[in-house]
């Protein structure tokens, strides 16, 4: 089965994304590990999540990977909205933290939006394929 042009954009916009946030957060890790340990490793863990979701993106059966860049993704941007507002713990910081806050907040709400935009072009395909495919037809002797 062949990949359609949308969500061939949809996977490579969203493996973009992945592969971004994923570099911005492995980037910040020993800053992390040093200031606030668990904070450090849980931008270990997103980081290695997203690169293994990007890597996903391009295998034939991509729903796996974007359930975890999904997950991933929105995870981090919760975690982002509360430390800079409720804070977590040990941890509280202030403003975007630019230009590494910016680029991972549009990375991953990128990410997300393209997902739902991928649930979108799969079921308009499920739906069509499902209507073109014929009936069986019944052989009577």
């Amino acid at each position: 089965m062949s990949v359609r042009p949308a969500e061939a954009s949809l996977r490579g916009v969203a493996g973009v994304c992945a592969l971004l946030s994923a570099v911005v957060h492995l980037l910040l890790v020993p800053e992390h590990l040093e200031e606030v340990p668990y904070m450090g490793v849980l931008f270990l863990v997103g980081g290695v999540a997203l690169l293994v979701a990007a890597a996903g993106l391009a295998r034939p059966h991509p729903v796996p990977a974007w359930l975890l860049g999904t997950a991933v993704s929105g995870a981090m941007v919760l975690g982002f909205a509360l430390s800079r507002t409720v804070g977590l713990p040990s941890y509280q910081e202030e403003g975007w933290d630019p230009p590494y806050g910016v680029l991972s907040m549009v990375a991953e709400m990128a990410f997300v939006a393209a997902f739902a935009l991928w649930c979108g072009v799969e079921r308009t395909r499920t739906a069509s394929t499902a209507v073109t495919r014929p009936a069986a037809s019944a052989h009577v002797r």
